[in-house]
């Protein structure tokens, strides 16, 4: 971690950074439809309601996984 105040706003910045990104990414991948695949769980009751993506979950980690496997080769 870099030292001084200097360095801990960059690593604020940073943070911030990859969280806007993160943010853009899901706003995008919420219009494909992800994340309401068949077999994500959904429970309602009265004004509560429970989502559990557990397919999409699924999708996204063997996504990432073969990702990163190809990246490391």
């Amino acid at each position: 971690m870099p030292e001084g105040i200097g360095g801990l706003g960059r690593v604020l910045m940073t943070v911030g950074g990859v969280l806007f990104v993160l943010g853009l990414v899901l706003s995008a991948l919420e219009r494909t439809g992800l994340g309401r695949l068949p077999g994500d769980v959904v429970v309602q009751r009265g004004g509560f309601t429970f989502y559990f993506p557990i397919v999409t979950s699924i999708l996204l980690s063997l996504l990432l996984t073969g990702l990163l496997w190809l990246l490391r080769r």
